[in-house]
């Protein structure tokens, strides 16, 4: 059968990036308590066409991932993006994968438990090797991956705990971490992290002693938007990540607008 994608083109246009986006589908990735988890992703995978290719196989695109679906693993995503290039016969690749991450939380005084969703995402690019030959990772940007963790959370106002004879507004928020692969970590680690650098962590499920001892651990632990992002810096340092980003938005309670912070290392 005639290959129309593979015949020349002569406008010599490179395009940087085609491909499929929008495709959701049931994916596998690690769980640090279950081994593994379920879940389902919304999936972009590029590849660049030099200018004399009128189009690419967009089929061989699912094709690969399909391989991959049920075990992507950090690791593996590289893989199947390796794998990809080579099948479309390009010189570089791209992929995104979101997808939620659930951990099963307890409520801090009842025990009553509950699913608590977090928004994960994984980016990565690989290319060919300068050399030619198999990727030895000897050169830069052969290889870039980042995985994005986005937390729930909530805050208080110090400032306005400081000068209320009673009470203090308080905010839900968000926590978003974007960090450079280099050597495995957990998502969980994460998670973990953010929600101990907020005033309190947030759950689907509370009874009203829970609730009492959320507004009450709250109130006891003030946090700026500035003072969250600070404190993920700082402990993203000590897991010796090369380069991250951290950034808190909160929706406040009693101005029209939001509060933002953001730190970048590397």
């Amino acid at each position: 059968m005639r290959d129309i994608q593979n015949e020349s083109d002569t406008r010599k246009v490179p395009l940087q990036k085609v491909g499929v986006k929008n495709v959701k589908y049931p994916v596998t990735v690690l769980d640090k308590l279950h081994k593994v988890q379920h879940t389902t992703a919304t999936v972009d995978l590029f590849v660049n066409l030099p200018h004399n290719f009128k189009g690419t196989h967009m089929s061989r695109f699912i094709e690969v991932f399909h391989k991959y679906h049920e075990n992507l693993t950090m690791a593996h995503f590289l893989e199947m993006l390796e794998e990809m290039r080579k099948k479309l016969n390009a010189e570089r690749a791209f992929g995104s994968i979101k997808f939620p991450y659930y951990i099963e939380k307890t409520a801090p005084i009842s025990g009553a438990a509950s699913l608590m969703e977090y928004n994960c995402a994984y980016e990565a690019e690989v290319a060919e090797p300068l050399n030619g030959g198999e990727y030895d990772g000897t050169h830069d940007g052969e290889r870039k991956f980042y995985i994005t963790v986005e937390v729930p959370i909530a805050t208080l106002c110090p400032c306005s705990k400081a000068i209320s004879e009673y009470g203090a507004h308080n905010q839900r928020g968000s926590v978003k971490v974007r960090v450079l692969y280099k050597d495995f970590f957990w998502i969980e680690d994460i998670i973990n992290l953010i929600e101990e650098s907020c005033s309190t962590p947030l759950y689907t499920l509370l009874k009203r002693q829970d609730e009492k001892f959320v507004t009450e651990h709250a109130y006891d632990n003030p946090f700026f938007v500035e003072d969250v992002v600070r404190e993920v810096y700082l402990g993203l340092e000590k897991m010796n990540f090369d380069y991250f980003t951290v950034e808190a938005e909160t929706e406040e309670s009693i101005h029209n607008h939001n509060a933002y912070a953001y730190a970048e290392k590397g």
